[in-house]
């Protein structure tokens, strides 16, 4: 039988392995791309799976004046259709990290 002791270091052994799993997925998070559209593709925003926006692109047709209350609504559209997207790739990759580590689906990490 182990000693509480040994069961201890084991656990601070398991969660530091889990940290460093974690930690690595985020890292993979901002290197995964997701594209936000809004106006049937005429606006794209390219974001990372972590959230940070890599790129804006806008059609041509629409840059001019009338249509710039258009454009704004375009964008922050793309933005959050982009968000969730990130959103939901992030939850994904995080539940394999947890079902990788034996961690049963659900349950909340202190970190």
């Amino acid at each position: 039988m182990k000693s509480m002791e040994e069961m201890i270091q084991a656990a601070q052994r398991a969660a530091e392995t889990i940290q460093k799993q974690m930690g690595d997925a985020q890292n993979r998070l901002d290197a995964i791309e997701v594209e936000g559209l809004a106006g049937g593709g005429l606006v794209r925003i390219r974001a990372s799976a972590k959230g940070r926006v890599i790129g804006v692109a806008i059609d041509d047709s629409l840059v001019s004046v009338p249509d710039k209350g258009i454009l704004e609504d375009l964008v922050a559209a793309a933005f959050n259709d982009a968000r969730a997207r990130a959103d939901a790739t992030a939850a994904e990759e995080m539940q394999k990290v947890q079902m990788a580590a034996g961690i049963p689906p659900g349950f909340k990490l202190p970190f």
